[in-house]
């Protein structure tokens, strides 16, 4: 018989150990449970090191949000679908770091409410299902075996709402790449170093410019995305999938070369 191996990511610890004992007493799944994003990841780096790969990981939607931690992202009224990558609540974060990290593993979300834009979220991190915490035992088995099979599940009630918030976003990020398009290949440059963190006189060091041709150059990439800070700037070149400046060792200040 092939053995599932599932992951109960939640810190409430009597929901946790009541789902694993639940699970554990199906005869194909061998279940164990983390109470924390850390913890989750030290589980599964563990079994990679005793070669006992963890198949499928049910984590927690608000997983921290009980005890003070994060809690889900809020979008500014008017400001479009968050973007892929948008902060989250600590669940969904981890489910994006096992994605990078350990990506044979499959995630399922568990949630104690249905929510498109977050559900949409979890797709967009990496997940395979969102399922409600109150769901029968053979739902959740149907979905961890599903999930196996490379399917995605939703619950149907979820499936107009995560469809139009998926649609949004790729819109949102078309015009967003639309905006970035418009840039020379200095302002580009500049963009690149601002989404590194770099403040202007750092980029101008990089870049060999003098601090007020980066201004200028800072003045015209605000203009031409159409907003009217650096932190908006960086905001939609994320979401136009702009990569930061390569920053391998300090800025090496030169004399004599500003422009």
């Amino acid at each position: 018989m092939v053995r599932i191996r599932v992951l109960v990511v939640d810190d409430h610890r009597i929901f946790a150990e009541s789902l694993a004992a639940a699970l554990a007493a199906e005869p194909d799944v061998d279940v164990s449970a983390a109470g924390s994003g850390p913890a989750a990841l030290r589980c599964l780096e563990r079994a990679v090191a005793e070669g006992r790969r963890f198949d499928v990981l049910l984590v927690d939607a608000d997983l921290g949000a009980a005890a003070g931690g994060p809690v889900p992202a809020q979008r500014e009224s008017g400001s479009g679908p968050l973007p892929p990558g948008a902060p989250g609540p600590d669940g969904i974060a981890l489910v994006a770091g096992v994605r990078a990290s350990h990506p044979g593993v499959r995630t399922v979300v568990l949630a104690e409410r249905d929510d498109p834009r977050r559900a949409a979220l979890a797709l967009q991190a990496g997940a395979s299902g969102w399922v409600a915490k109150d769901c029968s035992l053979s739902r959740l088995l149907a979905v961890v075996r599903g999930v196996l099979r490379e399917e995605t599940h939703l619950p149907p009630a979820l499936l107009t709402g995560v469809l139009r918030e998926l649609t949004a976003a790729r819109k949102h990020r078309s015009d967003s790449e639309r905006l970035v398009e418009s840039l020379t290949p200095r302002e580009h440059e500049v963009l690149r170093c601002m989404v590194a963190g770099l403040g202007r006189k750092d980029v101008a060091a990089r870049l060999f410019l003098s601090p007020h041709t980066v201004r200028t150059h800072m003045q015209n990439v605000l203009g031409k995305l159409g907003v009217h800070s650096t932190l908006a700037a960086v905001a939609l070149a994320r979401r136009a999938g702009v990569r930061p400046a390569e920053l391998a060792g300090d800025v090496v200040e030169r004399s004599g070369q500003l422009a």
